[in-house]
């Protein structure tokens, strides 16, 4: 086990399991963000993405009740619209690393997870939760006159189609994991003693996969899927280029004909 490259953080947690890179929200009393834990967060991401020895990031709660209460609320009632504006804006910036690192970063939700919160899910490439009706996830941002400003309008519209987005966030309802499964917003559910063992065993075994694709695959969908097909396909070709140009790709092919399991090293 050791510790992401170069980090001392205050409000995460950071440590390397066998290739996945463990990155835990550590601000009691319910892990609620601010411009310095987004900051943080900023660089927990690009360490992440330049640390050859992490593979894959699951991004979780030191905290047994909450994965994240969403943006401070203090902060929204006492600084200038034009602060909270320029946080806001920085939020989405730090998510769009999130989504253009070729890595797959995978949100186990422990806990409730609302608002901006759920937003921080949502900018990982794949969900799981805890299966617990106790749990509560939700876009409630209209309660306080106000709309998701951490990218909400546009990943939850992406992820579970325009009408139930709008829904969700007009009337600010909450719900529990399994109704987020129903949705789709989350893709597995776990008891709470499983979350996290069953999370860390699904993202070692990609660890040990074809890194370099794995990460074309991700890379091929976020910033491809809006471009007109034409150009999409001419990106997935550029990237399948570079893929079958790999150590990995020769690899997998030699490991097929010689009837072997391959070793991938994720170049």
């Amino acid at each position: 086990m050791t510790e992401f490259i170069h980090l001392n953080l205050e409000h995460f947690n950071t440590r390397i399991e066998d290739g996945v890179g463990i990155l835990e929200i550590n601000r009691p009393p319910a892990n609620a963000h601010d411009l310095e834990v987004l900051q943080e967060l900023d660089q927990a991401i690009m360490a992440a993405r330049f640390d050859d020895n992490v593979k894959v990031v699951v991004f979780t709660s030191a905290l047994p009740k909450f994965f994240s209460a969403g943006f401070d609320i203090t902060v929204l009632r006492d600084a200038s619209p034009e602060y909270v504006g320029l946080s806001s804006q920085f939020s989405k910036e730090v998510m769009l690393k999130i989504q253009s690192t070729r890595k797959i970063f995978i949100a186990a939700i422990n806990g409730h997870c609302m608002g901006g919160g759920l937003e921080l899910a949502m900018a990982c490439d794949l969900r799981f939760a805890v299966d617990d009706a106790r749990v509560k996830l939700g876009m409630p941002e209209i309660t306080l006159g106000l709309i998701p400003g951490e990218g909400g309008t546009q990943m939850l519209g992406r992820i579970v189609g325009k009408s139930k987005a709008l829904y969700l966030m007009v009337t600010g309802e909450t719900f529990n994991p399994e109704r987020a499964l129903e949705l789709g917003l989350v893709d597995r559910l776990f008891h709470p003693d499983e979350l996290m063992p069953e999370t860390l065993s699904f993202a070692k075994k990609l660890a040990q996969g074809p890194a370099l694709a794995i990460g074309f695959n991700k890379l091929a969908l976020n910033e491809a899927i809006d471009l007109p097909l034409g150009s999409a396909l001419a990106f997935e070709r550029e990237l399948q280029n570079q893929a079958l140009a790999s150590q990995d790709a020769k690899e997998g092919s030699t490991a097929f004909t010689e009837k072997r399991p391959p070793r991938f090293r994720g170049r």
